[in-house]
């Protein structure tokens, strides 16, 4: 079916979406409309510049080390035939040479690499041949994680990658001491909300309370009941069987088999290392997630900005209450809430992101059997809607349920879409967009319900974007409220 819009969409009032601009070379203005101020003093204010971390000319030079090493590799018994004219005191001189060069390409991007925070911006000023400077309005803000990769783990570092509205790529600060790491975010967050310069330092690392933790255990019996693992598992076992069978090459079978254990590998033991030791905990900064077991990953939900939440429930999940929360925030690509927990917890960290939200208390109504049966067959009992004060929530599917909520205030545009097999049948969907570049859709409503909901949708969310609270950091309430 090709749902062909037949009234468009319902305009929406309120505000529309402001868009950062990412970093560019020289003086063009970068993530804001204000021109950066002159080299050598800040926009807003002097603020003495900072160096990287000396472990960061290491991390580096393992740039250049790659790519020399996927060279030699790609010559193949060329490069060798090569090492093998050379005398022994030539391949010496060439390696410690190379070893020169790429120590020298380290130190000197770690050299003219400088960071320094002024009162209404973070500017980031890289480049030895090609300058690069990175003007990030403390305004514009909204996330700072802090990651640990094992090897920075290991040598006492962080890396602090932020996310700033309006842009799709991260800047990071790569990399820094865990401690300065760890106050310099502290410090970004509170000029974000307002604070003086010298409060903003006197403050520190906001305090936080733990809502939610999920133990090894919980993720690995939620990997093992997910039927999706086990259908990337099943290919990786029969596939590269078959091949064998049919051509009498084990080299043949490996070939097919390494994208496929890669693929099980990333659905399975990948996803085990990445959620590992999950965290939620609440703090005036928003909501804190930490998790990793070789690389640490912390990570913040911007208050104010989530623009939908997904509840996923598969089927061998739900005999046992257990569900998945994913989360569409404007700007930035964290999207796990929380990777498994009881249908009770999860709602009781849901709550924390949509304030006055019962999701309890929300009553589903199905897809009309006369009609939804003859545009989808089967699946269309697994379409349901419901509609609170607060929320729009719509849900789809059978084997694994997905349920979608927006909040009225975050609705950008309502559509009605109706295909020709559609309304033969009397039915039609109600598509919401909201600003994450995301749509929900209520499907095979009837048409006359469709319609009204078109316009109580567009009126629903003009008048709650109205009490929204304001996107702003340390503004809501905080851990001990």
């Amino acid at each position: 079916m090709n749902p062909a819009p037949d009234r468009g969409p319902a305009p929406i009032d309120g505000p529309a979406p402001v868009d950062g601009s990412a970093p560019v070379d020289g003086a063009a203005p970068a993530h804001g409309a204000e021109p950066p101020a002159a080299e050598g003093s800040a926009a807003g204010g002097s603020a003495s510049e900072r160096r990287l971390h000396p472990f960061t000319p290491l991390r580096r030079a393992w740039v250049p080390i790659a790519a020399t090493v996927g060279v030699i590799a790609q010559q193949g018994d060329q490069a060798g035939r090569w090492l093998a004219d050379l005398s022994a005191l030539l391949r010496l001189a060439a390696f410690a040479g190379l070893i020169l060069v790429f120590g020298a390409y380290g130190f000197l991007s770690w050299w003219f690499t400088h960071y320094a925070v002024t009162d209404t911006e973070l500017r980031i000023r890289s480049g030895l041949f090609f300058r690069r400077t990175a003007h990030i309005r403390l305004d514009r803000l909204q996330a700072v994680d802090v990651t640990r990769p094992l090897l920075a783990r290991l040598t006492g570092v962080a890396s602090l990658r932020l996310d700033v509205i309006g842009t799709e790529d991260k800047d990071q600060l790569s990399f820094l001491s865990e401690k300065q790491a760890v106050a310099l975010r502290a410090e970004l967050l509170a000029r974000a909300a307002g604070f003086a310069p010298e409060e903003a330092v006197r403050l520190g690392e906001a305090p936080e309370r733990e809502l939610l933790r999920v133990s090894p255990r919980e993720l690995a019996v939620s990997l093992l009941l997910s039927l999706g693992v086990w259908a990337l598992l099943a290919p990786g076992l029969i596939v590269p069987a078959v091949v064998w069978w049919l051509s009498s090459s084990p080299v043949a079978a490996i070939i097919a088999m390494l994208p496929l254990l890669g693929a099980v590998w990333t659905g399975t033991v990948g996803r085990f290392l990445t959620e590992f030791d999950w965290r939620v905990a609440e703090s005036p900064d928003g909501l804190r997630l930490d998790h990793g077991m070789l690389d640490r990953a912390h990570e913040t939900v911007p208050p104010g900005r989530v623009q939908s939440v997904r509840i996923v429930e598969p089927l061998l999940w739900r005999r046992r209450g257990l569900v998945r929360v994913e989360l569409a925030v404007a700007g930035s690509k964290n999207t796990v809430l929380v990777p498994v927990a009881s249908r009770a917890a999860a709602y009781a960290v849901i709550a924390r992101v949509l304030p006055g939200v019962d999701l309890a208390a929300l009553s589903f109504s199905g897809s009309p059997r006369t009609g939804s049966r003859w545009v989808v067959p089967v699946w269309w009992k697994g379409y349901g809607l419901a509609v609170s004060p607060e929320v729009f929530a719509a849900r789809h599917g059978r084997l694994c349920r997905r349920t979608e909520i927006v909040p009225h205030a975050k609705v950008q545009s309502v559509r009605f879409a109706q295909g020709p097999w559609a309304r033969a049948r009397g039915v039609a969907d109600v598509h919401v967009d909201t600003g994450a570049n995301c749509t929900v859709t209520a499907r095979l409503r009837p048409a006359p319900e469709a319609a009204t909901l078109l316009y109580a949708q567009a009126a629903r969310s003009r008048t709650s974007r109205a009490s929204a609270r304001p996107d702003r950091w340390m503004t809501g309430a905080g851990p001990d409220a």
